[in-house]
């Protein structure tokens, strides 16, 4: 395989098994640790191909600046950010229709929902 086939492959990898958002940084971290010659530009322009392929979605939190991602396969779901590590988790329900919310003669067409808070890890 070459280098870049490698490199593309730990992005790849490191998004599949991730189980949550993540920062580019964070997909940056954890592919050094499979190919330690993963750069910034590689990663950024992976998650730049990946998304334009379908396989990742870009995720964008309210007031962050930076741009998370995670597999596009997954189910309709909201997530949870901790204040503290500034990680990003997957929430695996959703409260439902939220319709009944909005005052009469609207449509709610889509919704996002961020809780805010301590992981297990910073709660202790």
């Amino acid at each position: 395989m070459s280098r870049n086939t490698d490199q593309r492959d730990a992005i790849t990898a490191v998004m599949t098994e991730a189980g949550r958002p993540l920062r580019p940084d964070e997909v940056l971290e954890l592919a050094q640790q499979r190919v330690p010659s993963v750069g910034v530009a590689t990663v950024y322009r992976n998650l730049k191909r990946l998304t334009a392929s379908g396989e990742l979605r870009a995720v964008e939190l309210p007031g962050q600046r930076t741009t998370l991602y995670e597999v596009a396969h997954l189910h309709h779901h909201h997530h949870f950010h901790c204040n503290t590590c500034d990680k990003v988790y997957d929430i695996d329900v959703c409260p439902g229709d939220f319709a009944g919310l909005v005052p009469d003669g609207f449509q709610v067409q889509r919704h996002d929902l961020v809780l805010y808070g301590s992981c297990p890890a910073c709660a202790v």
